[in-house]
């Protein structure tokens, strides 16, 4: 089940859209963003809108396989004109949210993760568009806050993923590692925000803890989740590695799909 209710992420994805927009309104749409560097400004934000009408199309449809993209109806938006995409952005969340809220979170839909639940696309597409804003307002040099629960949860789900990934054996993430090796992740801004990785041979395991490891990421809730996401480098001032950095340099570079 969703770790937050259904409602905050639908309200989340429309205003992680929104500021997205702010942050791109001004800025240069054929700038390179430096955390996906393979992308413009204009990619990133085409990339979020057919996330959200892909994901929007599956519990519209309440699709029990997979939608192919090129069913996605205004998949593309028309022309370069910024005030088009900015129209198209907005429009596609919109109409994302408006089936996510009608559909509830328990209605059983196909998704490509562990749980086949309207739930999981509004926590999915609520994340994804946190962490893409992340990358307009870092290209665009703009403002970037995140409600301390929301920037929790982002971690949380990445967990989730990174271990569905690795048990579904779409990639090795943990047995390199070796046991009894981990990870301290310490918010130092927001109490009760830390959780720890603990490496075995077969994978690994995740909880809410405050204890040493091999490797401890300290510093406000929002840049450890940035780090987390690769968004922030780990080496960032905001932020302090304290053990083994080269572990978490390895999970970073593990625990990244895509």
């Amino acid at each position: 089940m969703s770790a937050l209710p259904h409602d905050l992420y639908c309200d989340e994805i429309i205003g992680r859209t929104d500021a997205l927009r702010a942050a791109i309104k001004d800025a240069d749409l054929d700038a390179t963003v430096p955390t996906c560097p393979d992308w413009t400004l204009r990619d990133l934000a085409v990339h979020v809108g057919r996330a959200h009408r892909w994901a929007g199309e599956i519990v519209r449809t309440r699709a029990t396989e997979a939608v192919p993209h090129e069913r996605v109806p205004d998949s593309t938006p028309e022309g370069d004109d910024p005030a088009v995409l900015d129209a198209w952005l907005a429009d596609g969340a919109a109409k994302t949210v408006e089936a996510l809220r009608a559909a509830g979170p328990d209605q059983e839909v196909w998704s490509w993760g562990w749980e086949r639940s309207t739930g999981f696309w509004a926590r999915r597409m609520a994340h994804e568009t946190i962490v893409h804003q992340a990358d307009a307002a870092l290209t665009a040099k703009t403002g970037y806050e995140v409600a301390p629960e929301l920037a929790a949860d982002t971690i949380e789900e990445w967990l989730e993923i990174v271990a569905f990934m690795q048990a579904a054996g779409i990639k090795e993430v943990a047995g390199p590692v070796g046991t009894g090796r981990s990870i301290h992740l310490h918010a130092t801004d927001v109490p009760g925000a830390e959780w720890l990785i603990e490496f075995a041979e077969d994978g690994f395991t995740w909880r809410r803890a405050h204890e040493k490891a091999t490797v401890a990421l300290r510093g406000p809730l929002t840049d450890v989740m940035l780090v987390f996401n690769r968004r922030l480098a780990p080496d960032s001032d905001r932020v302090e590695v304290l053990g083994d950095a080269e572990l978490l340099d390895f999970w970073l570079e593990r625990a990244a799909f895509g």
